[in-house]
Parts: C-alpha cells; structure tokens; sequence
C-alpha cells in the first residue's frame, strides 16, 4: 500500500497525533513495531515539539511523524521547527495548513492533512498535500460530521493523491472494509490507547476495554466543538457549560485541560476520555507488536 511502500513500514498503519498521548517515546515505540508512530504537538510549545523530535530521534532511527494541531496558539513557530528539523512526516488537525505545506514540501517533508469533508481534500490537493487522512466522524476526539463508509470512497473516488482511512478501525474486518473503500493506509487512535506501551494513565486504559457501544458519545456540538469522548461527569459538565452558551474558547479551554487530567490522572470526574466508537470492540490491552499482527491477522495486503 501506498504508506507503506513511501515510509518502508511494516505495517501501513500511522499513529494518530493524540495530545498528551503521543509522546516521543511512544512514537518512537510505534516505529519500532512497524508502524509509523507520531508525536502529537497539541499541548506543546514549539520548543518542546523541537525536543520531542530530537528524542524520538534518540530511540529510533526508523521513520516518524508530528501531529500539527492548527489551533495551538504557537502553531506559525511550530510550523518552521517542523521544516528545519526536516521531520519525514508532517499531519495537520483542526484547520487547512495551506501556508505552510510549500516550506515542509521544501524541507523533505511528506504532508498529510486529516480531512473531514470532500470539500476541504480537495483544497488540500490543490495546495499540493501528498495525501490526505479521511477521517469519519467515528473517531475519537475532534470530529467531523460525515462517517467513515461515506467519506473514504467519496475521497478515494475524487481526488488523485492517496486517501488514508481513519475513524473506526480496530479488527481485521475493519481494514479489509477500508481496503475495500479505497484506502491506501490507515490512521489508527483508540486501538493505540490499549498498547501496554502507551502512556496513559491505567484508569483510562480500563475505561477504553470496558466501554461498551452506548457508552461513547459526542459532545459539543452546540457550541461547534463536537468531539467523541466517553460518558462521565466531566461530558454532562461539559454539555451544561455549553448550553449556557460558553464561547469556544472557553470551551475549548475546558476541554484541553481535562484530556490532561485523563491520561495522566485518570479522574473520572473531570477528565475527558476521549476515544472512538470501536472502544466497544477492544477487550484487552496488549504489546505493540502483538496488537499490530493482531490488527493485520488474515488480511492480505
């Protein structure tokens, strides 16, 4: 497949850019088991993306990427560190990274937008993306509105740079289905939060294998901010703060300090869990490398 062939992976799976989940260590851990881990810059400065790229640099010498989350407030100076660290991969969230994408292209890089909308791949094409990632609206954390069996064909059908399938992937089953709808590789975040190598608090590995379907839900979509996390206290918080017509900022606020509180607190009360509706088909936590072959089992490729 086409990621797989363009970074030399083992499997073509990329790692998503979670904020305060993936870190240089994990990334790193990630490509070593022959994926394509990623470092997630959403609660970094640009200094601490610099460090970041430098220590993933440190553990491994296979290929990596970094996460750029278009809302972070330092992300035009996040944006040059990518290009002068050269950085093999770069993946951008919450926002068209138009202007950057010439000085990554320039620096070596390989760029690939999360989109969630026909609309917004094609602009990114246009602007000279390599690939886009397609994410449907099963995926955990920020979503979009369309889901994961409309919105890969519809990409994969209309553009001419490769689609990666995101948004709803846990099991074999679920790849070849990707496979079948056009993908070119896959982008995976809730299977990744039950790798025993994976630096999330122990709560919020347990809340991921015991979640059941009618437990994962969506809020913030009065204010705008939809986003998949699991039902606690802090979602009913959450929803009532956004009914009282908080602005996004405030919103968004909330929000970021509370995935801090789940994965390194685990406190079901004012954390956001955030994961994606496949949580209901992840029943056991498991090593890097067993949960990929796992993942890859039967599927010809």
């Amino acid at each position: 497949m086409w990621l797989s062939e363009t970074f030399d992976l083992k499997y073509p799976v990329l790692q998503g850019g979670m904020a305060w989940v993936a870190t240089a260590e994990f990334a790193a851990a990630v490509s070593e088991a022959g994926a394509l881990g990623q470092i997630g810059s959403g609660s970094m400065t640009a200094e601490m993306v610099r460090s970041s790229i430098r220590r993933v640099r440190e553990l491994t010498d296979r290929p990596f990427g970094v996460n750029l989350m278009l809302m972070n407030p330092e992300a035009k100076q996040i944006a040059q560190v990518l290009a002068e660290e050269r950085v093999p991969l770069v993946t951008t969230g919450a926002g068209s990274p138009g202007k950057y994408i010439e000085q990554w292209k320039k620096a070596g890089s390989i760029v690939i937008p999360v989109v969630s909308s026909l609309s917004l791949a094609e602009r990114m094409q246009r602007q000279g993306a390599d690939a886009v990632i397609a994410e449907g609206q099963e995926a955990g954390g920020h979503i979009g509105e369309q889901t994961s069996m409309v919105l890969w064909p519809l990409i994969a059908d209309n553009l001419s740079i490769p689609m990666i399938a995101a948004g709803g992937i846990a099991t074999p089953r679920h790849i070849r289905a990707s496979i079948e709808l056009g993908a070119d590789g896959f982008q995976l975040g809730t299977l990744f939060l039950a790798a025993e190598e994976c630096p999330i608090h122990p709560a919020y590995k347990e809340a991921v294998i015991k979640a059941t379907d009618t437990q994962v839900s969506v809020m913030g979509r009065v204010g705008g901010v939809p986003c998949r996390v699991l039902k606690n206290r802090f979602c009913r918080d959450y929803i009532a703060l956004e009914r009282e017509g908080a602005d996004k900022e405030a919103l968004e606020e909330m929000l970021g300090g509370s995935l801090r509180q789940a994965v390194q607190e685990g406190d079901s009360s004012k954390g956001a869990f955030m994961m994606g509706l496949v949580a209901a088909s992840i029943k056991e936590i498991k090593p890097l490398d067993q949960l990929l072959a796992d993942l890859f089992a039967g599927v010809e490729l």
